[in-house]
């Protein structure tokens, strides 16, 4: 498979299948159509929702939450206000960034509920740059474990906010329009916190060109 670094980085796929072709995805309006049927009562609407956004959402969390034993309470307290809040949906946004929004809501509370504060970290974001020689070249994506682990290892190492502008671009699939929607900033800002996590990793990924 051959790509840049920063496609294969934002490709919409698993991060932790960063070389798996990525299957189809449903239209926009599909999510937003589930929903509606959900409010009307359908629990079977309800669950195709739940099975498809389950595994993006998990890992999304997964990497964002301030210690591993929050991740299975953030995650169900996200389920259970889609759940407890459908009569008051509207489809002023997509579904998907309805979901993030709120899983980034219960994961940044529990970062300040432990006194430490993401917010913290914007001065950091603005100065704290990488000269590095990377070039936007072809690189084969090499499917092995080392690989992998090293994205992961790279992601994990991004501050909290260039993380979390990342994760809503790779595992949500969010355009920078719905991240900052999402984060309650503003389009640049979400696009210089996108930025500066790219360049953040393709410094990590280097030794890999």
């Amino acid at each position: 498979m051959d790509t840049t670094i920063d496609s294969w980085i934002l490709a919409e796929v698993p991060l932790d299948a960063a070389c798996s072709p990525s299957p189809p995805r449903p239209g926009p309006s599909a999510d937003e159509a589930l929903m509606r049927d959900f409010q009307r009562g359908s629990e079977a609407a309800f669950r195709l929702l739940y099975e498809k956004h389950r595994s993006p959402l998990l890992r999304f969390v997964q990497r964002m939450a301030p210690e591993s034993g929050d991740v299975e309470e953030i995650a169900q307290e996200t389920w259970a206000a889609v759940i407890q809040g459908r009569e008051r949906y509207l489809p002023k946004a997509r579904f998907v960034t309805y979901l993030f929004s709120i899983a980034r809501r219960r994961t940044m509370d529990r970062w300040r509920k432990r006194g430490r504060l993401p917010e913290a970290q914007l001065i950091a974001e603005e100065v704290d740059v990488f000269e590095g020689s990377c070039t936007n070249d072809p690189e084969r994506c090499a499917d092995n474990d080392a690989l992998g682990a090293a994205l992961l290892a790279a992601i994990a190492s991004l501050p909290v906010l260039q993380r979390e502008a990342f994760l809503l671009r790779a595992e949500a699939g969010l355009s920078l329009e719905e991240i900052a929607h999402a984060t309650g900033t503003l389009p640049e800002t979400a696009k210089s916190r996108l930025r500066y996590a790219l360049h953040r990793l393709r410094h990590s990924l280097e030794p890999w060109k």
